[in-house]
């Protein structure tokens, strides 16, 4: 597990990078009014006077420490890595000041166009091949200024504010009890939950959902359809296109086989996973390292195996709150599965039917991806790949 001031160092890092990512803009209420130029206005008041680095401390100030406030660019407060300042991205004014208690800082900027600013952020988001840039963003929108605290804690304090998250990540969906007003710029949100990797920041009891019909392009009940095959190899023919079974073992010691850069799904004796044949498509190593490994399962007992998987991604997920990019993720037909950690195997294998088993807490899929019921609660099954999500879609 990594200390707590190193991901929240690494928080702030990857904010400032591209400040957007950090920052955001004004709310429109949940009543569906325009948005305004800002959430909160300064040190409380009201209206859009011209807001400074002092107002905005003061404001802060309701909420949680902010000491010793600074406008010097030198500040050795500030991350050294390359970040937006001033007269970047319509930025008049930078300050820092310290929240000590929760072993942290905060960065202020004061854009003279939010709408500019928010417009440069979410295509900092977007231009990203990084297809989690924004999930755990730490930009805090005011009425005219932003705020980006380092420490989960002084997120989780000025979350009780009015300010508001600005999320542009496509795959970002606030949980149930939260709420995602309408930023300045189409696509972007404005929440006030706090996502973090590790799970210490807003708390989120929502699991994953079937839509009920709810979700445009979905089914009320039952399956869009789903990939199947009478054995592994149909199933091998079903799928040639995508993976490539040009090496081919059903093999029980070949089909065991896993190296450092390959984990299967299923281990252990595979009809305790419901599987009732089973085969390795790729190189399985020896003279040279193991690659292009993908495995084939035909699938007797669909719901003891997504009940096994489930449990594998959620031991997976303990340690970071991220899953092992080593580690394959499990696409599931009617009758019939693949193993595989490559994203461009997985985008052929979405338009072949196979949809992918996700058990992540608080899961949620954008308009346009399939989204359908699990065999087990708490999981969905989906085409939408939040690690790789251009190619995710239909």
């Amino acid at each position: 597990m990594r200390i707590q001031r190193i991901l929240a160092m690494t928080a702030t890092l990857a904010c400032l990078a591209a400040l957007p990512a950090c920052e955001g803009d004004t709310a429109t209420p949940a009543s569906g009014a325009a948005p305004s130029s800002g959430v909160a206005a300064p040190a409380g008041g009201k209206g859009s006077t011209a807001v400074t680095l002092a107002g905005a401390q003061q404001y802060v100030r309701q909420f949680t420490n902010c000491d010793d406030l600074s406008a010097e660019p030198g500040d050795p407060r500030l991350p050294l890595t390359e970040f937006v300042g001033v007269g970047e991205w319509t930025v008049t004014q930078r300050g820092v000041c310290s929240d000590s208690a929760k072993d942290g800082e905060l960065v202020f900027y004061i854009p003279s166009d939010m709408k500019e600013f928010q417009e440069r952020y979410k295509r900092s988001i977007l231009e990203s091949s990084d297809g989690s840039r924004g999930l755990f963003s730490r930009v805090f929108v005011g009425k005219g200024f932003v705020v980006t605290p380092t420490s989960t804690e002084s997120a989780l304090a000025l979350a009780r504010s009015e300010l508001r998250i600005l999320y542009c990540n496509p795959s970002f969906g606030a949980p149930k009890g939260y709420k995602m007003d309408k930023a300045l710029v189409e696509g972007c949100g404005l929440s006030d939950f706090v996502n973090t990797e590790d799970g210490k920041g807003s708390p989120n009891f929502e699991t994953p959902q079937d839509p009920g019909g709810q979700k445009p392009g979905q089914p009320a009940q039952g399956s869009l359809g789903l990939a199947r095959a009478g054995s592994v190899a149909e199933l091998r023919e079903l799928v040639g296109s995508s993976v490539d079974c040009t090496r081919f073992s059903t093999d029980p010691d070949t089909v065991a086989i896993e190296s450092i850069d390959y984990a299967p799904v299923v281990e252990g004796n595979a009809l305790d996973w419901g599987v009732t044949g089973r085969a390795l498509c790729g190189e399985p190593g020896g003279a040279q390292r193991a690659h292009h490994l993908n495995w084939l399962d035909t699938v007797g007992d669909m719901k003891k195996l997504q009940t096994r998987a489930k449990a594998a991604q959620q031991a997976d997920l303990k340690d970071d709150g991220k899953l092992r990019r080593t580690a394959s993720r499990l696409l599931v037909g009617e009758n019939v599965a693949v193993e595989s950690n490559d994203p461009a195997v997985r985008f052929g294998l979405y338009q072949q039917q196979f949809l992918y088993l996700n058990c992540v807490p608080g899961f949620s899929a954008p308009t346009g991806y399939r989204l359908e019921r699990a065999r087990v609660e708490g999981c969905v099954l989906t085409n939408y790949d939040p690690e790789n999500p251009v190619v995710g879609g239909n």
